[in-house]
């Protein structure tokens, strides 16, 4: 199990690594060395949100690469997959495939470290350790 985890942990981490590099290569002007879709180019624009966000995907798709705070990383990642998926199921279905692909890694993984979650589900804080 432990392998098929680390597997899913490099894959999510280099999908994510490599789609950062390549909106930052979009971003500087440069033709993308993956494909990218049209209608997601158009809507992120060339602007502070296409940097924010391919930001984020480095910085998890790195810390899942390196194995380091993947807990936050799968945070991190989870609302753009998110919106990833709903992209891609309403606007352009070109690479749904893809998005359901990250979708299934995602949740394997959020499922496999739950524990390092109950954390940020607990309705009220323990005050005295605070």
């Amino acid at each position: 199990m432990k392998v098929f985890v680390r597997i899913m942990e490099l894959a999510l981490g280099l999908i994510f690594l490599g789609a950062g590099l390549n909106g930052y290569v979009v971003l500087f002007g440069l033709e993308p060395f993956a494909p990218t879709s049209p209608a997601a180019m158009e809507f992120l624009g060339d602007g502070y949100l296409l940097a924010m966000e391919k930001g984020v995907e480095i910085i998890a798709g790195l810390l899942l690469i390196i194995r380091r705070f993947v807990p936050l990383a799968l945070v991190l990642l989870a609302s753009l997959i998110v919106n990833i998926l709903a992209f891609h199921l309403f606007v352009d279905p070109g690479m749904l495939a893809l998005a359901l692909l990250v979708v299934g890694i995602e949740v394997v993984l959020v499922w496999y470290y739950r524990d390092n979650f109950k954390g940020l589900l607990k309705s009220r804080v323990d005050a005295d350790r605070v």
